[in-house]
Parts: C-alpha cells; sequence; structure tokens
C-alpha cells in the first residue's frame, strides 16, 4: 500500500481533512483513476505556476508536479501528498503546517510497491535513488515519522498526530 492507498485510507477515516488534488504533466498510468491527479499538459502548467497558483511545485523525471494554491473558505484542514522539496516549500510558506514524512518498511518493499503498480524498472530505480536521497532531508524537516507497514495502524497513528496537533494549536 502506497500513500495514494494510506491517503485515500486517511480521508475515509477523517471527513474533516479535505485532500488537495496535485497537478503533473506525466501521462495517466494504465488502471490509475482519472481523478488521481489534474493531468496537463506543460504549458497550462507552466503558466499557473508562473501566476503563483501552486503552494509548492517540482520537476522529477521530466515531469511536472504541483499542489494548487488553497481557494475559497474550506475550514477543512488540508492535506497535501507531497516530497520532500514540496514539503519545504510549504514550511516555508505555511510556518505552522504539519509535516508527517510517511516511510515503506523497507527498501525492498517499496520497490514491490513500486513494482506492482506497473512502473517500468527505470522509474523503479530512479524513484528509490531519490527515496534514498530524500530520507535524510525528510526525517530532519518532519514533525513526525510514521512507518507505513500496516495501513489501518498508519492511519490511526496519523489520526492520533492531527488530534493532538487541533488540539494544541492557538
Amino acid at each position: 500500500m502506497g500513500k495514494g492507498t494510506l491517503v485515500r485510507a486517511l480521508m475515509h477515516r477523517d471527513p474533516s481533512l479535505a485532500l488537495s488534488r496535485s497537478w503533473t504533466t506525466r501521462e495517466r498510468r494504465e488502471g490509475e483513476p482519472e481523478d488521481a491527479y489534474v493531468f496537463t499538459d506543460r504549458a497550462s502548467f507552466e503558466e499557473r505556476r508562473d501566476d503563483g497558483g501552486f503552494l509548492e511545485w517540482t520537476e522529477f523525471l521530466g515531469n511536472y508536479y504541483g499542489t494548487p494554491a488553497p481557494e475559497g473558505d474550506d475550514e477543512r484542514d488540508l492535506v497535501l501528498e507531497i516530497e520532500v522539496n514540496g514539503a519545504a516549500q510549504v514550511r516555508s510558506k505555511e510556518p505552522e503546517s504539519l509535516l508527517v514524512f510517511v516511510l515503506p518498511p523497507s527498501r525492498a518493499e517499496q520497490r514491490r510497491r513500486l513494482v506492482a503498480r506497473g512502473d517500468p524498472p527505470e522509474k523503479v530505480q530512479a524513484r528509490l535513488k531519490k527515496a534514498e536521497d530524500e530520507e535524510p532531508v525528510g526525517r530532519a524537516m518532519s514533525d513526525h515519522i510514521v512507518v507505513n507497514d500496516d495501513l489501518d495502524a498508519t492511519v490511526e497513528e496519523i489520526v492520533r498526530i492531527i488530534d493532538k496537533r487541533r488540539h494544541t494549536r492557538p
């Protein structure tokens, strides 16, 4: 179970959370839901980026990924499913943000999950390399570190972390 599965379970568990749907310029994977991302072209992404329309954005493996800046008066807590560089951008713009760094139980399990979702071997290798490079940075900047080895237990741990933050903020 990857980040997407974890986030869907978290959203189901706590309806006071809202998921920000990221934009990407990559192609949709076979079997991937159409609403997994806002799939867009480079020109549209760059235009929105240049207009300040993303809370954070990055380029990875030749594709852009970005989290749209919140719009409207939604009072729910916003969940972002982002990587370390994006988390650093969010923290610099929103210092009170809660950063939870989610780790796989092992690199072997992470590899298995990537292969199972249909990633080609070269993308699996690139993602594993990026994960190794990001882990020390993610550990250092995060408020909490959670190992995603059991879906229900991981969701419950994150819900407890969020509830604690909600009860301690001014």
